[in-house]
């Protein structure tokens, strides 16, 4: 919940127990608009103790709400998704304050993160079960799924509404309570905006509670979260780095983890493909949201009769596109997130020239806004070449082969998503099972998305799935048998 004073940034408050709150003495950290580079809130510095409470009231909450019935939980999603769409003009300049994100970026994952809810809203009915079969005369047997307890959801800066409610819905479907701990880098929009919408729809004390921490307090605060029993499980989307650290820190508790992580997203334009139409959606997957997204195109492949055509279109409409000032409503990409992430954009781009790597347009930047930017003929052994950067640019490449087209696409450790661009798409489907990803799109962007559908990737880039696949992970499997008569023993 927020308090405003004029001329001030706003202050914001923690959910805590049904309660906003401080952080334990009072503690603050600012949060600094990407663009302007100036501070726009105040959010609560948490402590490890901050951090415990909330652990405490969710663990103390979960009785209740595993025993709450579907009809109820149903009607708090579906309140929910009616807030957020009612608050949507209030969000998105909200959201172009704190993570840089443009209108149409933030109305998207508005609308997406509302059909999310709603689409949960139905979670509460399918954790069923199934009679299995005994051998044991007169013995009746079931297998049931049943919640853990309290999960902790750790959510992106980069889709902060989108990831910030994919991050908590399935598991709070599936009968859980959660301890939302959001990136320090969106705290707002990825966290405390989530908190505000479930507690004005009604949901109980404790079911949802939202702790934010300052930059570099990370280690300390998140110490509780794997450290308490009382934590079941965790729901992680952000870097493949970060996300190894987590799982190797989660399996030494034998708890469950799921991974969304980070992807190095091919496209494959074949020799039959649409070109108009290959480079609009490659423009599209390339740089929406400044190329901060993990589904982003980082590379092409064009088959080398269209190579010199769709280099030529493509740099030219990258061109075109010039970052700017994400609040103002023509804008079409904004700033990255920080000064750390345009330092690594440089980097990666300065290493793979320094290498014999070629231009055709950007590489350059202004404050924290980056222009898109085209590479070609860069070396195989250039980091940039099969390793995310999170930002505007891409690598294009042509190939003679389909088969070398898709070794060059498996060339890397992420597996998330894939683009192939063909008039064929029977051929399409065809080598789209030989790519290495978790979603394939044939004649759509790598950017493809919806709330129901499987989401996630293989290898670098995770493990498990949203959408209703989801629920067997933040659910426990149970066998419950009943002995219709007296049983002989051999004791």
């Amino acid at each position: 919940m927020s308090m405003t004073n004029s001329g001030a940034p706003r202050a914001y408050r923690q959910l805590i127990a049904g309660e906003w709150v401080d952080a334990e003495g009072g503690r603050t950290f600012d949060d600094i608009n990407p663009y302007t580079g100036q501070s726009f809130a105040t959010i609560p510095a948490s402590s490890p103790a901050d951090m415990q409470r909330a652990i405490d009231a969710a663990h103390q909450a979960f009785p209740a709400w595993a025993a709450m019935g579907a009809r109820a939980r149903q009607a708090l999603f579906l309140n929910a998704a009616t807030i957020l769409e009612r608050r949507a003009d209030e969000i998105v300049p909200l959201m172009a304050q704190e993570n840089g994100a443009t209108a149409p970026y933030a109305r998207f994952q508005i609308q997406w993160a509302a059909g999310l809810l709603r689409q949960a809203a139905g979670y509460p009915y399918l954790p069923g079960g199934e009679i299995v079969q005994s051998d044991t005369p007169g013995v009746f047997a079931m297998a049931v799924r049943k919640p853990l307890g309290v999960v902790a959801g750790i959510s992106p800066w980069n889709g902060a509404i989108a990831l910030g409610f994919r991050t908590i819905v399935a598991p709070l479907a599936c009968g859980n309570t959660v301890v939302l701990k959001p990136s320090e880098e969106a705290p707002m929009c990825a966290g405390i905006l989530m908190g505000e919408i479930l507690h004005e729809a009604g949901f109980p004390p404790g079911v949802v509670n939202v702790v934010t921490h300052a930059p570099g307090d990370i280690a300390s605060v998140a110490d509780p979260l794997f450290e308490s029993p009382k934590v079941r499980a965790y729901n992680f989307t952000g870097s493949s780095a970060t996300g190894a650290k987590l799982a190797a820190r989660a399996g030494s508790k034998l708890k469950r983890i799921a991974l969304e992580l980070g992807g190095y997203n091919p496209m494959l334009v074949l020799k039959d493909a649409d070109l108009e139409y290959a480079v609009d959606t490659a423009i599209f997957g390339a740089f929406f949201h400044q190329g901060q997204i993990c589904m982003n195109t980082r590379k092409i492949l064009v088959h080398r009769s269209l190579y010199e055509s769709f280099l030529e279109r493509f740099t030219s409409r990258a061109q075109a596109l010039q970052a700017g000032d994400p609040s103002k409503p023509d804008t079409k990409l904004g700033p990255l997130i920080n000064e750390q992430a345009v330092a690594k954009v440089r980097h990666g781009i300065e290493q793979a020239v320094a290498r014999g790597a070629r231009v055709m347009t950007g590489g350059t930047w202004r404050g924290r806004c980056f222009d898109p930017t085209v590479l070609v003929d860069v070396p195989a052994d250039t980091p940039i070449h099969c390793e995310e950067v999170f930002g505007p640019v891409v690598l294009i490449e042509a190939f003679d082969d389909e088969q070398e087209a898709v070794q060059a696409a498996n060339a890397t450790d992420y597996g998330l998503t894939a683009s192939i661009m063909t008039s064929d798409v029977w051929r399409g489907i065809t080598l789209g099972g030989q790519i290495q990803a978790g979603m394939v799109n044939v004649n759509g962007p790598t950017m493809g998305g919806e709330p129901q559908i499987p989401f996630g990737g293989v290898k670098d880039s995770g493990w498990a799935r949203f959408g209703r696949w989801a629920i067997e992970m933040f659910t426990d499997l149970n066998l419950v048998t009943v002995s219709q008569n007296k049983r002989q023993y051999p004791l």
